[in-house]
């Protein structure tokens, strides 16, 4: 579950590295982000040849969570980190390589693209 404040990893080539989580999208009453979610996250740390720019604020798509996702067949699905990948303005994906495995329940959000960059799919 992430929610406001909430520090997060950067799972793409976009050089940025860590990011806080400002808003979850979604509704006046969404206080929490799971897998496949969007939230408005500002860079906290980026490397320093990139494109992106500490303090810049972008929208991003939560990819992994600590607390995971439980499947219909009764299976838990957890990861070690937050991650999230970033988008611009139009959600089209900033980057165009996705580090570590993403799940599958992404594929319902309309994000097909993102099937096709990730390394692996669970």
């Amino acid at each position: 579950m992430i929610q406001n404040q909430t520090k997060l990893n950067v799972s793409d080539n976009t050089g940025a590295k860590i990011a806080l989580c400002i808003k979850v999208l979604g509704g006046s009453k969404k206080r929490y982000a799971n897998i496949g979610d969007l939230i408005k996250v500002t860079i906290k740390e980026c490397n320093s040849k990139s494109k992106i720019k500490k303090g810049e604020i972008y929208n991003s798509l939560v990819i992994r969570t600590i607390k995971g996702i439980k499947r219909n067949d009764g299976s838990l699905i957890k990861f070690n980190n937050n991650s999230i990948i970033l988008l611009d303005n139009k959600l089209e994906i900033l980057g165009t390589r996705i580090f570590g495995p993403i799940t599958r329940e992404i594929k319902n959000k309309k994000f097909d693209k993102l099937i096709s960059l990730a390394q692996e799919v669970l």
